[in-house]
């Protein structure tokens, strides 16, 4: 019998297999769009796809689109997406019926996952939207998310293709005429190079004319028929979620809220001048920057705002890592990837010697397939200036946590999406803070109840009595358990505000089935909406500290912000104390 099923769902899934791999190649737009790809990002090329754009432009790109239009993407969706998710269903089928073997099982998963990143790209790209934005949220998050689907999906991150000049130039065209009564000419000197296109608008670097201050700025500009296309793109995505993502469902309600609320840059650009006056005011004032919005010049489908040159912190790491191997990209990634792994994988996260054994033997090994030649001493040399690159991204990384825990638990208003294309490391040597279409507000009884939560999180006792501190918090907060298992709580606070460890340790291979694990033994029934952005930022910050090779507990960058908060009630300013009570 196992072997009539084993031969079945082979069958199956190598039939799958190959039709997956051919769906997306007869996309009408492929040819289409092939001289374009080309040109707008060669590298990407060979693989990547984009929707057709007409070639008639209407103004402010509100091109009437079919009322048939939803459910030809949803079937284009399915039609893409099925086999894939029919393939990796039928794969863990065969692996429960004939007990495979546990190198078996990885070696398969990671065919499985080579074989569907770049097609899983190809829909992305075919399709944009929605997408595009679940896709930069997913290469972000290198510590659950399969490598393959990671070096992929990074594309996403500001490599969108990009649109035609001459239809974005209406856009600008039309959005200043009929806001703000002005020829698009006596505001722009030019328009020039595409600096991101991403899943919602398109940034353009640009020059402002003396009558306007004369200054570089970057402006971002609406894609045509965004608002109506994420509506539509949700509810495909809902449906995944109930088949292939079970844990996602309660954060894509969420993002989905949220993100409904990007579509009009003048909340955007209202979000950066409130945040870039909260960062004059705090200590980090002289450390990171936030472009200033010119809010006289901004519209619903316009933003224009401050030029701040410099590189993705991703990238800044990659290229610092790169001149450490003399220029060798190639050589920086496999580094990279060897840290990553030396930090995530299971069976070394029990003893962080054990995991820096691991990765210095992958190290050696690199380094010797790297220059046969190399010394000892020169790979002494190697490893220390590794070493020191370690710390100044590591340093980098503490300080967007520490920005980000002032924001949230200080000033109530922070950065819900925070993925590495939203970070820059400056020329100046300071971090530039980017995109706010997705800031998340808190109130104060909200900022209180968190940082209930976070200080007891990032105490270092795991006794009984903190994991009943950390359970009462929660319940204060608004979290509700079927059970109210103090244990179970706990578990969930830590998965939510601080790190994956305790479910990697227990073997768990990503969050969402560790959490389905917590949930099959005491679930949620209440989880406060104030609760989600915060736990998205932190497992966002932890896909970043990844992708930086940097294990990250997110409560302990956060504590001392929330004690803060504590001691001051949310005002920022310290409580008369007469020392009768003690403040922990």
């Amino acid at each position: 019998m196992t072997k009539k099923w084993n031969s079945i769902i082979v069958c199956a899934a190598a039939a799958l297999s190959c039709q997956a791999s051919a769906v997306c190649d007869d996309s009408p737009s492929i040819h289409f769009m092939r001289t374009t790809l080309r040109k707008a990002n060669p590298a990407l090329s060979s693989y990547q796809v984009r929707e057709a754009v007409s070639t008639k432009h209407e103004p402010l790109s509100v091109s009437k689109s079919s009322f048939l239009e939803p459910t030809i993407r949803a079937i284009r969706f399915w039609r893409h997406v099925g086999p894939i998710v029919l393939h990796y269903k039928l794969t863990e089928l065969w692996f429960k019926v004939a007990h495979v073997d546990s190198n078996v099982r990885r070696e398969t998963w990671e065919k499985l996952h080579s074989l569907h990143a770049r097609t899983g790209l190809r829909v992305i790209l075919d399709l944009r939207g929605l997408f595009v934005k679940i896709g930069q949220v997913m290469s972000s998050r290198a510590d659950f998310i399969p490598r393959q689907y990671i070096d992929v999906f990074q594309a996403l991150q500001d490599s969108v293709p990009p649109w035609d000049d001459s239809y974005i130039h209406d856009i600008i065209r039309y959005s200043l005429k009929s806001c703000q009564g002005l020829q698009l000419e006596e505001v722009f000197d030019t328009i020039g190079e595409v600096l991101g296109s991403a899943s919602i608008g398109q940034v353009h670097k640009a020059k402002l004319t003396q009558k306007y201050g004369g200054e570089t700025v970057a402006i971002k500009v609406m894609h045509p028929n965004a608002e109506k296309m994420f509506r539509n793109d949700f509810k495909v995505f809902r449906t995944l979620c109930k088949v292939a993502l079970p844990g996602w469902d309660p954060i894509l309600r969420e993002l989905e809220l949220q993100m409904m609320t990007e579509f009009d840059y003048n909340n955007e650009a209202n979000n950066l001048l409130c945040v870039r006056n909260n960062i004059a005011k705090s200590p980090y004032a002289n450390k990171v920057v936030v472009p200033e919005p010119k809010i006289d010049l901004c519209s619903k489908r316009l933003l224009v705002m401050e030029f701040i040159s410099g590189k993705k912190l991703a990238s800044h790491i990659e290229g610092e890592l790169a001149s450490i191997f003399d220029g060798d990209l190639t050589m920086s990634r496999k580094v990279l990837k060897a840290k990553q792994q030396a930090i995530f994988q299971t069976n070394v996260i029990d003893s962080c010697t054990n995991g820096d054994k691991g990765f210095l033997w992958q190290l050696n090994a690199i380094l010797g397939e790297s220059n046969k030649d190399l010394n000892i001493m020169t790979k002494v040399v190697k490893v220390l200036q590794l070493a020191s690159m370690s710390h100044d991204a590591r340093k980098k990384l503490s300080l967007l946590l520490d920005v980000t825990g002032h924001q949230i638990f200080n000033d109530g208003m922070y950065n819900g999406d925070p993925h590495p294309g939203n970070i820059l490391v400056l020329d100046c040597g300071r971090l530039g803070l980017i995109d706010y279409g997705q800031t998340r507000r808190l109130t104060k009884s909200e900022r209180l109840a968190l940082a209930g939560v976070v200080s007891s999180l990032g105490k270092s006792t795991n006794s009984m009595k903190s994991v009943h501190e950390i359970a009462a918090a929660m319940r204060k907060f608004g979290f509700r358990s079927r059970d109210s298992d103090d244990e179970n709580i706990a578990k969930f606070a830590a998965l939510y505000f601080d790190s994956d460890d305790v479910g990697r340790k227990l073997g768990y291979a990503t969050p969402q089935k560790y959490l389905q694990y917590l949930n099959s033994v005491d679930p949620m029934v209440a989880v406060p909406d104030a609760a989600v952005f915060v736990a998205r930022t932190s497992f966002l910050f932890r896909g970043l500290g990844a992708l930086l090779q940097q294990s990250l507990h997110t409560s302990h960058h956060w504590r001392k912000h929330a004690l803060k908060a504590l001691e001051t009630n949310g005002d920022g300013k310290p409580l008369y104390n007469l020392g009768l009570i003690p403040i922990t």
